[in-house]
């Protein structure tokens, strides 16, 4: 059993423990997908809107984030690559972590729904609470399919910004939204096959701790076979051009490579490499969308 680790803060936290708690790394990928969305939907939102937008969707994937590491203080303070994180390093106590989180998802909300509109603000709220929630609370710590259910909360933020100019949802948006959900499971099980000894021993039921690597491998083969496809699928409906999609089919094949690698070496070299491919894949993903978008407008 994970015990929690209790520690006496004798003085208030330093920003920059703050700062961390925002989980600013996810942050920028969650806002740069959701600048995308924005950027990509179809009408316009004046400047200081679509700033406050983004202000409220960063806001509001640091509050998750804040509210996330106040949950999993005591599974972060076994696990080599959590270890540093504010709480468990004793630089902030879980309740101001929690009433720092709290304060930020109730505001981001409140300020999308009162200067955006509502559609964004309850989108924002439905990716707050299913990270909180539904993937935090209930699914990371019962079943292996953690990732690939929990990993809704971080494909809402294309909607998130779609809806921002929009006030609606789409089948465009519902796109992006899919790009990122299979993206998830083959991302974080390349990172779970090298850092299984550490999700053991905090009692997470990671794909490669309970099925073994093996199957883990194969999983991460099968989701990589269809994410390949769905990146250029934007290209086949019209949300983006012949360059978005020639750029998607190359980056996809080099994900299908790299995961066909994953699949036939055991060590953990081809598991890293993915592992970092894959961020790079999303970025460079959505940067052609916006790119193809700017040459298509003749920008």
């Amino acid at each position: 059993m994970v015990t929690e680790q209790r520690v006496v803060l004798t003085d208030g936290p330093p920003v920059s423990a703050m700062l961390a708690l925002l989980k600013p790394r996810v942050m920028s990928l969650v806002v740069f997908t959701a600048l995308t969305g924005m950027l990509l939907a179809p009408g316009h939102l004046h400047p200081v809107l679509a700033l406050t937008a983004i202000l409220c969707v960063a806001v509001g994937a640091g509050a998750s984030g804040a509210i996330n590491m106040w949950y999993d203080r005591d599974i972060d303070a076994v696990m080599t690559r959590t270890q540093s994180r504010p709480i468990p390093a004793g630089l902030v106590a879980p309740n101001e972590a929690l009433g720092f989180g709290i304060v930020l998802a109730v505001g981001s909300v409140t300020v999308m729904g009162l200067a955006v509109n509502h559609v964004a603000a309850a989108l924002l709220a439905l990716t707050i609470a299913f990270y909180v929630f539904v993937y935090t609370m209930w699914l990371k710590r019962r079943t292996p399919q953690n990732i690939v259910i929990g990993g809704a909360a971080g494909a809402f933020p294309p909607m998130v910004g779609w809806a921002a100019v929009t006030g609606s949802i789409s089948m465009e948006s519902i796109l992006l939204f899919a790009l990122i959900f299979m993206w998830t499971p083959p991302h974080f099980w390349a990172l779970a096959l090298y850092r299984s000894g550490d999700y053991a021993r905090a009692g997470v039921p990671m794909l490669p701790v309970v099925a073994g690597d093996r199957e883990t491998r194969r999983q991460i083969l099968i989701y990589s076979l269809i994410l390949a496809p769905l990146g250029v699928a934007p290209a086949l409906v019209g949300l983006a051009g012949w360059l978005y999609g020639g750029v998607a089919a190359l980056l996809g094949a080099i994900f299908l490579l790299c995961a066909w690698r994953v699949w036939r070496e055991t060590g953990e070299r081809a598991a890293r490499q993915l592992f970092r491919y894959s961020i790079l894949y999303l970025f460079l993903l959505f940067a052609m969308l916006l790119v193809d978008g700017a040459v298509g407008r003749g920008i």
